[in-house]
């Protein structure tokens, strides 16, 4: 008993410091959140106290109150929190791929499955949706990149459906704090079993990671890959 009261004790103190580090890291991109959330569990608790008094049960409508309060708080803090982290990634390298990598279940997602020199990069996630390809980087030199893996996929899996999205904050883009609500509103046309396939075929091809040739053992200072990534022979 002992030893799972300690356990107990070291979970809830994670927990707390946790939320803890999640509020300062919010605060930092948002000054008011402290006001904020104060007057929504103020105001909850006041409207059930004020109700509680009118139906003549001030006591149990005030514990009520302090329940509800308390829920309404955690609510909002946590949309608050999720809005200032998504406000301090966008725009950053590698953002796209940190939130498909929190989609959820029924998606396989592969990071920088095409990636170019100014480190514009295109993210791939398979699901009941079909194949999905997630592009950021600069709008203008993107967009060839994304039809050039879109028209690889429609090449090797010409049967499954290609979607593809570009990441960011112009016309006809898709926000980063949008990206998983968009995904999952597409339409689902696969079954379990094609996803499967899907990810099969896909698997075989490997990845960008996979696939790029790297030398055994150091580099030598000063001396550059030749074009195409071939090590020298």
């Amino acid at each position: 008993m002992a030893r799972k009261d300690t356990a107990a004790d070291a979970a809830n103190t994670g927990r707390l410091k946790q939320i803890a580090l999640t509020y300062k890291m919010t605060r930092k991109a948002d000054k008011k959140i402290g006001l904020v959330l104060a007057a929504v569990g103020i105001v909850t608790f006041g409207v059930f106290l004020a109700i509680g008094f009118l139906i003549g049960h001030p006591i149990y409508a005030g514990i009520l109150g302090v329940l509800l309060a308390f829920l309404a708080t955690a609510i909002v803090f946590g949309r608050r929190a999720e809005r200032a982290a998504f406000g301090q990634m966008e725009g950053q390298p590698g953002a796209a791929a940190a939130v498909l990598d929190n989609i959820g279940r029924g998606w396989t997602t592969t990071p920088a499955v095409a990636m170019n020199r100014s480190q514009d990069v295109v993210h791939r996630a398979v699901g009941k949706a079909g194949i999905v390809l997630i592009a950021e980087g600069n709008p203008n030199r993107v967009k060839s990149l994304l039809a050039a893996e879109k028209k690889k996929m429609n090449r090797i899996v010409a049967d499954v459906p290609v979607h593809d999205l570009l990441v960011g904050t112009g016309e006809g883009q898709v926000e980063l704090k949008k990206l998983r609500t968009t995904m999952l509103k597409l339409p689902r046309v696969l079954t379990g079993s094609q996803v499967t396939t899907t990810n099969d075929r896909l698997r075989a091809l490997g990845d960008l990671m996979s696939n790029m040739p790297l030398p055994k053992g150091p580099m030598p200072k000063g001396m550059r890959l030749p074009k195409g990534g071939q090590r020298p022979r």
